[in-house]
């Protein structure tokens, strides 16, 4: 390696730690140095750029991989040195939509990492959520070695471990996964972490970040991720929400890049200046019209939102599988008065959550004449003494919520279960309340009470396929077909985004609460009574069961049938 000062070739600009590979090459700034290993060194793996090449005034040689702009920002950003020749950054975090070429990014920044940085026994690691996800990293560079001569003569590969070694700097790359408990004692001098959101857990995280650059005082963090769950205690949404904080000036950590192509929350995500916006290799490596396919493919299908949003969009979501469509939910924010249903059949659903978290009693009026609505009342409950910490700590406004009157705060420092009793019990004074669903798991001593002292019809309800599979779809089918009426209750609102669901071979659904990003309880409590309320009229008139089967309501009356008002 050769060492000098003065102005880079490539870019004009003047630096004191130029430098070259030897011979007659040029000496180039840091950055120039990068690109030009890339450019000359590397090559496109897949799709029609494969093994294609480009002219370039800069370089006396064919380029055999064509840095895109953004590309060439993150390497300018990245590599930039301070006054003593040192990194600038050494924690790199790129979070960028899928099929913007990150891989095969990654996978060039690797090699030259292990080859050109200029640190003997360098230890390079690609490490990802599973082995199958780090190894494309290796892949990538695979093929760009066996594409070179330079690095196929330099450079020996052993796929069956998925590792690169460099004898010339007694360096080597290592692909690993999630299980950390042998990956103690490591001593990485670079860390390739590929989608980070993908990681089960902070373990393999904390054995490679945590202390390891003691012994490499040139260590970088490079994370190529795109966005994930907003599960506020996973790494990956923790680093992303500190990436945030410094790209907005929030705190200050020089050592942390931040580079985002991600939508904010204040933009329009089916705007086409958007998509642009945030994927930068648009009109590169994949042209608008497989964009804009996917958008449209993501407006029919509501359960592929969240993948257009979180891999298209790079936008954090807060479920894994959106269910419910809430550009639909919000269409039914229709106005009632609760008055009018005074003396109405209606149907019940009590979640009931820990004494310290969110508990709902949700209450369903089936339509009695053609074109009605389903009426929905539903009631959310909090321990008073938690709600202001709560809405600090967990971001969620239940302070806004309970001044507002759309949750209840129960005295204490734990929900008081006498209240929610109370309201049960006014409820079945005030309407033709049928019956309560709840979760069979909840053997509660609420429940006793109010089968035994106070005479209310409780039904036990499962969470599982066999009981919420056929709710939740009539759910889903009223939700599109405008068919409720919520009167834009806030913290129903939060729980139907919030909500998670499992789809099994049979096309059967359930809500999945381990999943959900947050508390989906009155959403439950809604599915439940919906489910007791089908239920009751399959052993009704075949009229009621007909209907079911055709997927149409069975709640509306026809022909002026009452028979309703007698169920």
């Amino acid at each position: 390696m050769k060492y000098g000062s003065g102005k880079c070739p490539d870019c004009g600009n003047q630096s004191d730690y130029l430098r070259g590979t030897g011979g007659k090459s040029k000496l180039r700034c840091p950055p120039c140095f990068v690109k030009a290993f890339i450019s000359l060194r590397c090559s496109h793996t897949q799709g029609e750029w494969a093994l294609k090449t480009w002219s370039d005034s800069k370089y006396k040689a064919k380029v055999t991989f064509k840095l895109l702009g953004w590309q060439n920002d993150v390497i300018e950003k990245a590599f930039s040195v301070n006054s003593d020749g040192k990194r600038t950054h050494r924690f790199i975090y790129l979070e960028i939509p899928k099929k913007n070429g990150k891989t095969e990014f990654g996978a060039a920044l690797s090699l030259y990492m292990l080859m050109m940085d200029d640190e003997p026994g360098a230890e390079i690691y690609s490490a990802a959520g599973d082995r199958e996800q780090a190894g494309r990293i290796y892949q990538a560079a695979e093929i760009m070695i066996n594409n070179n001569e330079y690095l196929s003569a330099r450079l020996q590969t052993i796929p069956s471990r998925k590792r690169i070694v460099d004898k010339q700097s007694d360096s080597f790359y290592q692909v690993l996964s999630s299980e950390v408990y042998t990956k103690h004692g490591l001593n990485p001098h670079c860390i390739c972490f590929d989608e980070l959101h993908a990681q089960p857990n902070r373990e393999l995280w904390d054995v490679l970040t945590e202390g390891t650059n003691v012994a490499r005082p040139q260590q970088l963090v490079l994370v190529l991720t795109t966005a994930g769950i907003a599960d506020k205690e996973h790494i990956a949404w923790l680093t992303h929400h500190h990436a945030l904080q410094v790209d907005r000036k929030i705190i200050d950590d020089p050592g942390f890049l931040p580079i985002l192509y991600c939508i904010d929350e204040d933009e329009d995500w089916e705007n086409p200046e958007v998509w642009k916006k945030v994927n930068p290799s648009l009109g590169e490596i994949f042209d608008f019209d497989n964009l804009e396919t996917a958008y449209r493919d993501a407006k029919l299908r509501p359960d592929r939102l969240n993948n257009f949003l979180r891999y298209r969009l790079n936008k954090w979501v807060g479920q894994y599988s959106r269910w419910l469509p809430m550009d639909k939910w919000d269409l039914c924010a229709n106005n009632f008065d609760e008055k009018e249903l005074i003396g109405r059949v209606c149907y019940g659903g009590l979640d009931l959550s820990s004494h310290q978290d969110l508990s709902a009693f949700v209450l369903v009026f089936p339509p009695v004449e053609k074109g009605e609505k389903w009426k929905i009342i539903p009631t959310g409950y909090i321990p008073k003494d938690t709600v202001l910490e709560r809405s600090k700590t967990d971001g969620v406004p239940y302070d806004i919520w309970w001044r507002d009157g759309f949750i209840k705060a129960t005295p204490g420092s734990v929900i008081d279960q006498n209240v929610i009793r109370r309201d049960i019990n006014k409820a079945n004074e005030k309407y033709k309340l049928k019956e309560i669903a709840f979760d069979r798991w909840a053997a509660d001593k609420l429940i006793t009470e109010l089968m035994e002292e106070d005479g209310i019809e409780m039904l036990q309800h499962g969470q599982g396929y066999k009981d919420m599979n056929a709710p939740m779809k009539f759910l889903y089918d009223y939700v599109v077909n405008g068919s409720i009426a919520h009167n834009g209750h806030p913290v129903l609102r939060w729980c139907a985004d919030n909500l998670a669901v499992e789809i099994d071979g049979a096309e059967n659904v359930k809500a999945r609460k381990d999943k959900s990003s947050d508390r989906i309880d009155l959403i439950v409590a809604l599915t439940m009574a919906l489910g007791i309320a089908i239920r009751a009229f399959e052993a009704g008139p075949s009229i009621f069961v007909q209907r079911i089967e055709r997927g149409v309501s069975p709640f509306i009356v026809v022909g002026g049938n009452k028979e309703l008002d007698d169920l």
